[in-house]
């Protein structure tokens, strides 16, 4: 099933706000009913397509007449992401950035074809996974250079290609979505543990390509820390990195494709270690007085341990509201709703029991109150809904965007309160004052990553409103010691701010390895990499 093609994920799952969320909005933001959108895809028609017809045939003798799509409806749905911007600029009809065609190779031969094709004919590539990029990732600046681009999907390399039940590792084909990648495991007893807020659309080669993180990384780790090893086509042919769990021999080159989002190379197989599946899962809530307090709690546990599966905290406004909830969001308001924790166990129920008890020690500590497992079962059960809330707010004349990053232990409290600052003055300066929420979403023993939910009025050019708020907020992040993004990845919205974070010498460097990879310029331009300054 293909993912909504104006919003998020599945529209059946899609509900209107309670009436008491939108009169909240409308006397605390002063959001208005919106003008209806263009809900009718049937009406929505991208620009006529570039493909010359030998570019077209090259295509076609790569992948196979019928998968090469033209038709406006599969356009469309390849168009962008799923950022706020990208969905409101859709549902507005704005869809001449459609790609020219749309691809579905079956196996890393047939995109090796693909790429050599493009490069004889001038067309550029995106590799399109499950679609859920909210950083511009999808959304490339062609140019003169360029006479057309396409969507590579990669939805038909699906398979789980192998098992190695000694070495407790995986190999997995991109295409695979998070419940399939996971629901082939647990036919075997193992699971990835990779469950990031997308997990129900995005894909494999898409957790590789962005660095993702998930909402178990306290457990399971990083999905960058899972990776053993990759296969990656590119332009110039193939490129295989790691075989073995660790080397000495040389930089790690599987790190960088990890995060390249496309600009270097498709990647068409990731192996990934694995673990036995858990018998028990346990959630629970805990409240602090203060984000401070339950901070300095998560701080205790990242460093010195016991580690959860799951960790995190929310802060005062995002508690009130609800927002670790977004099933039942507005219905626990409360002035004294203090800092919501979320933690997590997995394990045997043995391991659990024990885990819990120490994690708990550390907690109550730090001035922690259990509330039991209700909080923790409730967020588990909607984790996956808050971007469907988003279109609800959306449909109700509310803006509604996330924006992360991350940052050393003795930054995050600057980090937080300039990120806070940066979003209220600029979004109260364009007329539409915002709500801002905060979530710590992943801990290190060095450090953590914020999330933060902004809600407003759309006003009378959302778009136009959020650039400049972007913007300064990019700026705040790394005037306070923060990274650009912490699992979002980089795309065209955080590319110039990533330039300034590895500094001249390292776009040169990333430039070079892109000129060796892609000489002819044609794997996802603009996304990741800003032009180097002419001589």
């Amino acid at each position: 099933m293909d993912m909504l093609w104006s919003g998020w994920g599945d529209p059946a799952k899609a509900a209107p706000l309670p009436e008491q969320v939108v009169g909240l909005l409308r006397e605390l933001l002063g959001v208005r009913p919106a003008d209806a959108p263009a809900k009718d895809l049937a009406a929505v028609a991208p620009r006529p397509g570039r493909l010359t017809g030998a570019a077209s045939a090259a295509l076609a003798a790569a992948v196979g007449e019928e998968f090469v799509r033209t038709d406006d409806e599969t356009r469309v749905r390849h168009t962008r992401g799923k950022s706020t911007p990208d969905l409101l600029r859709v549902r507005a009809g704005e869809v001449d950035d459609a790609p020219d065609a749309v691809l579905l190779p079956a196996d890393h031969d047939e995109v090796l074809a693909v790429l050599r094709a493009c490069t004889e004919h001038r067309v550029a590539v995106v590799p399109f996974g499950g679609g859920t990029s909210v950083v511009g990732g999808l959304a490339p600046e062609t140019g003169p250079a360029h006479h057309a681009f396409v969507a590579l999907d990669l939805r038909r390399l699906d398979r789980l290609v192998a098992l190695d039940e000694t070495s407790r590792t995986a190999t997995l084909q991109p295409g695979l979505r998070g419940p399939e990648a996971e629901a082939l495991l647990n036919e075997r007893g193992y699971t990835l543990g990779h469950f990031p807020q997308s997990f129900e659309w995005a894909s494999v080669g898409g957790f590789a390509a962005a660095r993702s993180s998930g909402q178990a990384s306290a457990g399971y780790g990083r999905f960058d820390d899972m990776v053993t090893a990759l296969r990656v086509a590119t332009p110039r042919g193939t490129l295989e990195v790691g075989r073995a769990p660790r080397s000495a021999a040389g930089p790690d080159l599987r790190q960088l494709v990890l995060g390249s989002e496309g600009a270097f190379g498709v990647i068409t197989s990731v192996t990934v270690r694995v673990r036995p599946l858990p018998s028990a899962k346990a959630y629970e809530g805990w409240r602090f007085p203060s984000f401070d307090r339950g901070r300095d709690a998560l701080r205790a546990l990242a460093q010195d341990g016991p580690m959860p599966t799951v960790l995190r905290l929310s802060d005062e406004t995002e508690t009130m509201i609800g927002l670790a909830k977004p099933d039942a969001i507005g219905g626990g308001l409360a002035s004294d709703a203090g800092c919501l924790a979320v933690v997590g166990h997995e394990g045997t129920a043995e391991e659990i029991a024990d885990r819990r008890a120490r994690v708990g020690a550390v907690l109550a500590a730090h001035g922690g109150e259990p509330l039991g497992e209700e909080p923790g079962t409730g967020w588990a059960h909607g984790r996956y809904n808050a971007p469907y809330l988003r279109d609800s707010l959306l449909d109700a004349g509310a803006f509604a965007e996330t924006l992360e990053t991350a940052a050393f232990w003795s930054d995050v409290p600057a980090l937080y309160e300039a990120v806070r600052t940066a979003l209220t003055r600029t979004l109260t300066d364009a007329g539409t004052p915002p709500l801002v929420m905060c979530h710590v979403s992943h801990v290190y023993a060095a450090g953590a990553s914020l999330y933060f939910t902004v809600v407003g009025a759309q006003g009378e050019d959302a778009v136009a409103h959020w650039a400049p708020a972007k913007r300064a907020v990019n700026d705040a992040i790394l005037a306070a010691g923060g990274t650009i993004s912490h699992h979002h990845g980089v795309g065209t919205d955080h590319r110039d701010w990533y330039a300034q974070e590895v500094g001249p010498l390292g776009v040169e460097v990333l430039h070079a390895v892109k000129d060796r990879l892609d000489p002819a310029g044609i794997l996802n331009p603009g996304i990741l990499l800003p032009p180097l300054p002419s001589s």
